[in-house]
């Protein structure tokens, strides 16, 4: 995996990528994720960052653990994901991009357009 944010730890970064995984609908709810080795051998970390991935996620009730089994990722794990980018975009994402947006003199219907242009091209 290439880690392209200096600033983010690891472990979260890779936290990320999980979440990613979970919205997008690779996992579902109730379903196994890689086992701790298994997934630091796919993205080339030390299983300890691994670890602390997995502890993070399960402390924000996204995944859970069955002893001696794995982690599945918990009921609602997309929905808790969903809403808490939610509340990071809203009060952290979008007050930058409106103060950009004053900056740089682009109005709410240029924006507009440029979000249907871009929802056009995928």
């Amino acid at each position: 995996m290439d880690f392209k944010d200096n600033t983010k730890p690891i472990y979260l970064q890779l936290a990320d990528r999980l979440c990613d995984s979970i919205v997008g609908g690779e996992y579902i709810d109730d379903s196994r994720l890689p086992s701790v080795r298994e997934f630091a051998a796919l993205v080339e970390v030390n299983a300890n960052t691994v670890m602390r991935t997995y502890d993070y996620m399960q402390q924000l009730g996204i995944i859970y653990n069955k002893r001696g089994i794995g982690y599945f990722v918990s009921q609602g794990g997309a929905q808790l994901i969903k809403q808490e980018r939610l509340n990071l975009f809203l009060n952290e994402e979008l007050p930058e991009l409106f103060h950009r947006m004053r900056l740089l003199d682009i109005s709410p219907e240029q924006l507009t357009e440029f979000y249907t242009d871009y929802c056009n091209k995928q």
